[in-house]
């Protein structure tokens, strides 16, 4: 083959690089979403300590490899928890298919939910489902990243833990890309529905994959 023939295929390949790594580069388009917050681009977890609920080491390791979908709340939860898992327990059949995926009940009541009570409260649900928890100063930064909060309300041990009712979704490199929020509809208390859940997680996947 002749020497600028060879110089022209070359710098043709090169080129193409520079064109798929200039696409790579290019800010994905926001897609519509039914009840979730898209960030921009994707945003890192802070770094945190956590014990899941088999007393094993929970960290921003643990995220790596797989889709994760974070909840935030305490076994005690006489309403907004209870319900939420049973949504969750419904959807994680669909949500799994697509890729590795798992459910993460982040657990903002320490005092009480031993990793017994947080074993018990999965096998409940789901037992695939990890349950961590963990000091109120992992706690306290860490919700506050991932968009969420919480607040311990009374005293004594009937004391209830006011927290935040959406979700965070969290990529397989441990970045946040998006928040699923309640909807508020006229007459009923603000909630997720599962279908929308569905499909706005499955959509995200699917562009971030």
């Amino acid at each position: 083959m002749k020497k600028p023939i060879v110089i022209a295929i070359a710098m043709l390949i090169a080129s193409l690089g520079a064109i798929t790594a200039w696409q790579l580069q290019q800010p994905k388009a926001p897609l519509t979403l039914a009840t979730s917050f898209e960030f921009p681009t994707p945003q890192p977890v802070i770094p945190f300590a956590l014990t899941d609920q088999h007393g094993k080491a929970f960290t921003n390791q643990s995220l790596q490899g797989k889709w994760t979908l974070v909840f935030v709340g305490f076994t005690s939860c006489p309403d907004i928890c209870p319900t939420t898992m049973g949504k969750l327990s419904a959807a994680y059949p669909k949500l799994k298919k697509h890729a590795p995926f798992q459910i993460m009940f982040l657990s903002v009541d320490p005092q009480r939910d031993t990793v017994t009570k947080l074993k018990d409260y999965m096998d409940f649900f789901n037992p695939e489902f990890v349950a961590v928890t963990g000091e109120h100063t992992q706690l306290v930064p860490l919700t506050r990243n991932l968009g969420m909060a919480y607040t311990i309300n009374g005293e004594g041990e009937d004391y209830l833990v006011d927290h935040s009712a959406s979700m965070t979704l969290i990529s397989p490199q441990g970045q946040r890309i998006a928040i699923i929020k309640p909807k508020a509809e006229i007459g009923k208390i603000p909630h997720i529905k599962n279908k929308e859940l569905v499909a706005d997680v499955e959509a995200l996947m699917e562009k971030w994959n």
